[in-house]
């Protein structure tokens, strides 16, 4: 049996993938789509084995669109989370670093999250759950230039991709959906039920702070 708590970080993160790898071939899942193909699995069953081997410790690449708001009830959900975000001050290397506040099912969890932007897509992300307490406490360091983010999370299941819809208090017309991917090259295929109206995965102006300081998507100042 290894010892997981004498391995040094890099060992850990390997052996945790490693064990996804074993997972992902048990639930015979190609090995061209292992990583998005086990987080697929991990969203239609409700399974948080996902954010503990692949987010804790290491790359995210993701692409995020502006869509129009659709009809949930024709989507294949499989969760519904409320989702309160906080920005802390910045971290070292000028790492982005927050806190959520995480409501799901009636139960509620807290994380931290500390992320360094490499490209547009591509982010260094540690992830870990916190306790109330200590999710309390960082609420003292939050920085007041960003307004908390309001928003509720529905993650759908579509040709084996877990996607993310994230709605806004502000807009009962547009909504941002995200998808993790296994490689920057990795084709999507986008739901039918869903009008995408451009990807804003390179444009600050739709990431999560800028939209709730402004309280609005850009285009309702059109």
């Amino acid at each position: 049996m290894c010892d997981i708590a004498a391995l040094c970080p890099y060992d850990v993160i390997q052996a945790q993938i490693l064990f996804a790898d074993h997972c992902a071939e048990y639930l015979k899942i190609p090995a061209i789509s292992r990583k998005t193909g086990l987080r697929a699995h991990c969203g239609r069953h409700n399974i948080n084995l996902w954010e503990t081997l692949y987010m804790s410790n290491g790359l995210e690449i993701e692409r995020k669109f502006l869509v129009e708001m659709p009809d949930v009830s024709a989507l294949d959900v499989r969760r519904k989370i409320s989702i309160t975000q906080t920005y802390l001050t910045r971290g070292e290397n000028d790492s982005q670093r927050r806190v959520r506040r995480i409501s799901e099912n009636g139960k509620v969890r807290y994380t931290y999250t500390e992320k360094v932007f490499l490209t547009p897509v591509t982010r260094k992300e540690n992830e870990f759950e916190i306790s109330e307490k200590e999710y309390n406490e960082l609420l003292g360091q939050s920085d007041k230039k960003i307004a908390p983010v309001e928003k509720v999370r529905y993650c759908f299941d579509y040709n084996d991709q877990l996607f993310e819809l994230d709605t806004y208090p502000f807009s009962g017309k547009l909504a941002i959906m995200e998808l993790e991917l296994g490689s920057p090259e990795q084709v999507i295929d986008f739901p039918a039920n869903v009008r995408v109206l451009k990807d804003v995965s390179a444009d600050a102006a739709y990431s999560n702070a800028n939209l709730a300081s402004a309280g609005r998507f850009p285009e309702q100042d059109q």
